[in-house]
């Protein structure tokens, strides 16, 4: 159950991360202002937050069904259709016998009668607004001290690359990675979909001649 929330924590969060920023990249290559930047960040985050807690929820609870039905599947295979005496032999441990057939022919695990679905879904939803509020953030604080687009821009890049930065050490220390190595990819990650769309809003303002 753990690793499931940690794994609902870092997927979302990446994603949310890189989300904002692609965005935030996409507008400001295309010359909108500040208050455009904030307006479409926070819808497209709170929709995209909301379909992938939706998302997490759907897809854990079919999981959930599935290996149910599977298990229910397997304990009338294992009660009818095995030789009596391996039955008795392993009488008493059937609820394993069962699982362990689940696992072998059918790649399933059993179900965790203890695992919510809805608490997945709510995990990937929080990790999404939390993570992806970071880019953002930069369009906010500098409020007070800036009005010029391209400081609160490059604001941006800077809250994004220490959101990503401490979201792949994370990932590292919970998974035993190397610490650098985790930090750069995930970087890397971002610094490639950043990049590609403040390519294409360039390319839509600039060569297709898409202006406000």
């Amino acid at each position: 159950m753990e690793g499931e929330v940690v794994k609902s924590i870092v997927y979302a969060g990446l994603d949310a991360i890189i989300t904002s920023f692609s965005l935030i990249s996409s507008i400001s290559a295309g010359h909108l202002s500040s208050v455009d930047v904030l307006v479409l960040g926070f819808a497209n985050l709170v929709a995209d937050g909301i379909s992938m807690g939706f998302g997490d929820y759907v897809s854990s609870s079919t999981e959930k069904d599935v290996a149910a039905k599977e298990r229910t599947v397997t304990e009338w295979d294992v009660i009818n259709q095995h030789r009596p005496q391996v039955v008795n032999i392993f009488a008493k441990y059937r609820d394993i016998m069962i699982d362990e057939k689940m696992a072998i022919q059918k790649g399933l695990l059993p179900p965790d009668q203890a695992d919510k679905p809805w608490k997945s879904g709510l995990i990937t939803f929080t990790a999404f607004i939390v993570f992806g509020c970071a880019p953002l953030l930069a369009f906010i604080v500098l409020i007070p001290f800036t009005k010029n687009d391209t400081y609160k821009f490059i604001g941006a890049c800077v809250f994004s690359a220490v959101a990503l930065a401490l979201l792949g050490i994370a990932k590292a220390k919970i998974a035993s990675q190397n610490y650098a190595l985790s930090a750069g990819i995930t970087l890397f990650n971002g610094l490639i979909a950043g990049a590609a769309a403040y390519g294409i809003g360039w390319t839509l303002r600039n060569v297709a001649g898409l202006e406000e």
